[in-house]
C-alpha cells in the first residue's frame, strides 16, 4: 500500500469505491478501472516528496527549494538543497459550475489567473504580484483591493492538503466536527513552520472583461478614512457599485482612493478595447492616479497593475526614466526581476559599497506592510510622515469575510474595517546609528502596536518574545506544534519570522 493512503485523508468530495481507496485512487479492488486524471498523478508527486522529506535526517533543517520569493526578511545561510517542491505549481482542475478551483499549493497566482480568466472566474483575492503563491498567500497572508468585500486569501479555502511537520500529509477543513479543524484554521501566518500546503480547493468568483477605475483624491487622512469605512459598508461610491478599492498616500495632503468597477458593456457606445490603457509599456500605473481622475483595464491589467513596477520600486533600478525604460524588454519589467536584483545587492553589498565610496551615511530598511484600525490610520499616518518619511505609501482596506470565523495566529477584531498601510523603501540614519538596530523598524511596531493594528511576518521583525506570543497567538500555536510537528522538524515561527535577536 502506497504512503499516502496511510496518512492522506480523503476529500469530501471524491467517491470512494473501497475501504482501501482514497482520495488518489492508488490502490483499487478488482473489477475497478484504473486511476486516471489528475488525482492519480498529484497523487504520485505526494508521495515522491513525502518520501523525499522522510529522507532527510532528523537533526538537518528543512526548507522549500523555491526559484522566487516574496520574503524580505534575513535568513540564516542553508547548505542543504531543499524540498524539491518544483511539480507543484499548477493549477489540477477548474469546476465553473461549482466556482471551485483544485490547486497546487507553490502555484503562482499569475498560473491561477490564466486557468481561471478563460472561465470568467477569478480567486476571491488576488495579490499583487505575480510570483506570489496561493500556499506562501495563505501561510503568509495576502491582500489586495477586494479585501474590503472578500477579505484575504485563506478565507476562500474550502479544505487543503498539508505536509506536516512530522512527515504526514492530511486533508484540513474549517468544519469544527472534523480531525484537522485546528490546523486548518491556525494555518494562516504560520509561515511554513506547521507544514507546506499541497494542494488546497478555492472558491471562485464571476469576473467581468474589463475594470473601470476612478481615482478620488482626499487632501486629509480623515477624510480618506472616512471614505473607506463608509464605503466597505454600502459597497457603492456616489451610485456607482465598488468591485474594488485600494489607494496611494503621496503626501499629508495629497491620498488617492481607487476605486474599480467590473464592467462588459462599453460605456457611451464606445467599444471597451479602444479606451483600455496599458501599463506594460512605457506608462506608469501609479502615476496615472494623479493624471487621470479614471481608466479603464483590462481584468487581467488589473490584476497585474502593480507588477510592472513592483508599485513603484523599479524606480530605484532606473527603470522609470524613459531611456531605460525603453531598453528593458516588457517580459523583464516585472516584480520577480526586481526582487532578484536586490537579492543581488544584498549578497553582493553593492550598494552599502557605492554609498560608502559617496560618503552617504547608513541607511535603514524599512520594508513593511501593517494593518490598523481604519478609525486609527489618520494617527497613524501622521506618525509615519512625522518620523518616517517615506513616499508613496499603498493604502488597502481589509474586512474579515466570514465574522464567525477564527483566525488564532492573526487575530482582528472580526466586524471592524481595517487598513493595510505598505511601505518599500530606505530610510537615512544619523550619523553613527547602526541599520541592523533597527531603530525605525522598532518604533513602526511600537506604534502599530499602540494603535491596536497588526504587521505582516513577509519582512524584518524585532519583536521580543513576550511581544511576539501575545500578539500572534502562541497558545494555539504552541498546540499545533506539539500536534504536528513534534519534532521541531520545521522551524519554530518566532525563529523564522523575528530571528534569534
Amino acid at each position: 500500500m502506497s504512503s499516502l493512503m496511510r496518512d492522506h485523508e480523503v476529500p469530501a468530495e471524491t467517491t470512494v469505491t473501497s475501504e482501501r481507496t482514497a482520495a488518489t485512487g492508488l490502490t483499487q479492488d478488482a473489477g475497478v478501472d484504473p486511476p486516471c486524471g489528475w488525482r492519480y498523478d498529484y497523487a504520485r508527486r505526494v508521495d515522491a516528496l513525502r518520501a523525499e522529506y522522510l529522507q532527510i535526517p532528523p537533526d538537518a533543517p528543512v526548507r522549500l527549494a523555491k526559484k522566487t520569493s516574496n520574503l524580505f526578511r534575513p535568513r540564516q545561510p542553508n547548505e542543504s538543497a531543499g524540498l524539491d517542491v518544483s511539480g507543484f505549481d499548477g493549477v489540477l482542475d477548474v469546476d465553473p459550475a461549482a466556482r471551485t478551483a483544485e490547486v497546487q499549493g507553490m502555484t503562482t497566482y499569475e498560473h491561477l489567473v490564466d486557468a481561471t480568466l478563460p472561465h470568467g472566474l477569478a480567486p476571491l483575492c488576488v495579490p499583487q504580484l505575480k510570483t506570489i503563491t496561493l500556499g506562501g498567500a495563505v501561510t503568509g497572508l495576502g491582500i489586495e483591493s477586494a479585501s474590503f468585500r472578500n477579505g484575504c486569501p485563506h478565507e476562500s479555502v474550502l479544505d487543503m492538503d498539508v505536509l506536516t511537520g512530522d512527515g504526514r500529509v492530511v486533508t484540513a477543513r474549517p468544519d469544527s466536527g472534523t480531525e484537522h479543524h485546528e490546523l486548518f484554521h491556525g494555518f494562516p501566518n504560520s509561515y511554513g513552520s506547521l507544514g507546506y500546503a499541497l494542494r488546497l480547493r478555492i472558491e471562485l468568483e464571476p469576473v467581468g472583461q474589463y475594470v473601470h477605475l476612478r481615482h478620488v483624491r482626499f487632501d486629509s487622512a480623515p477624510g480618506l478614512a472616512d471614505a473607506i469605512e463608509d464605503i466597505t459598508d454600502a459597497r457603492t461610491y456616489r451610485g456607482q457599485r465598488v468591485d474594488f478599492m485600494d489607494g496611494v498616500v503621496f503626501g499629508p495632503g495629497e491620498q488617492y482612493l481607487t476605486l474599480g468597477e467590473m464592467v462588459d458593456e462599453p460605456p457611451h457606445g464606445r467599444p471597451l478595447a479602444a479606451l483600455a490603457s496599458d501599463y506594460t509599456g512605457m506608462e506608469i500605473y501609479y502615476q496615472s492616479l494623479r493624471q487621470r481622475p479614471e481608466d479603464l483595464l483590462t481584468i487581467r491589467d488589473y490584476f497585474w497593475r502593480w507588477d510592472t513596477d513592483w508599485f513603484w520600486c523599479s524606480r530605484a533600478f532606473g527603470v522609470q526614466n524613459p531611456l531605460i525604460r525603453r531598453a528593458v524588454p516588457r517580459t523583464m519589467r516585472r516584480s520577480d526581476t526586481y526582487w532578484r536584483l536586490v537579492a543581488l545587492d544584498r549578497r553582493a553589498g553593492l550598494s552599502r559599497r557605492v554609498d560608502a565610496l559617496r560618503r552617504k551615511g547608513a541607511r535603514e530598511h524599512v520594508v513593511q506592510d501593517i494593518e490598523v484600525p481604519v478609525s486609527n490610520l489618520g494617527r497613524f499616518l501622521e506618525f509615519f510622515h512625522r518620523e518616517v518619511g517615506i513616499t508613496p505609501v499603498w493604502v488597502c482596506p481589509l474586512r474579515q469575510r466570514d465574522p464567525g470565523s477564527h483566525w488564532p495566529l492573526y487575530q482582528l477584531r472580526p466586524e471592524e474595517t481595517y487598513v493595510n498601510v505598505g511601505f518599500w523603501s530606505t530610510v537615512p540614519l544619523p550619523i553613527g546609528v547602526d541599520p541592523a538596530a533597527g531603530r525605525l523598524n522598532r518604533r513602526i511596531e511600537q506604534a502599530v502596536t499602540e494603535l491596536e493594528g497588526r504587521k505582516s511576518l513577509y519582512s524584518t521583525a524585532y519583536y521580543r518574545r513576550d511581544q511576539f506570543d501575545r500578539l500572534y497567538g502562541a497558545d494555539s500555536y504552541r498546540s499545533l506544534k506539539e500536534s504536528y510537528d513534534p519534532g521541531h522538524r520545521l522551524l519554530d515561527m518566532y525563529d523564522k519570522t523575528v530571528g534569534r535577536r
